[in-house]
């Protein structure tokens, strides 16, 4: 997975207070900032508004998830037999 300028990693486990488990890497130099689960529900707290944007990336985070496993999961077709 590739993540760009302003990307946030990990939003799931900060917004249900649970350890992220996978680690990042960046092929570039970046500044990276920590968001506690306690600042972030602060955050959203005081600006409502914020959840809308982080309900709607979190769904485009499970829609990109549901289709790489269905991609995964349907079967292919077998090549031809080369009888």
């Amino acid at each position: 997975m590739r993540a760009g300028a302003g990307s946030l990693i990990g939003l799931h486990a900060v917004v249900i207070n649970q350890p992220y488990s996978l680690t990042a890497t960046a092929s570039v130099d970046a500044e990276i900032r920590q968001l506690t689960s306690e600042n972030f529900h602060s955050l959203v707290n005081s600006r409502p508004e914020l959840y809308f944007d982080v309900l709607r990336i979190i769904a485009t985070e499970i829609r990109f998830v549901c289709k790489a496993l269905d991609e995964f999961l349907s079967p292919q077709p077998l090549p031809p037999s080369s009888k």
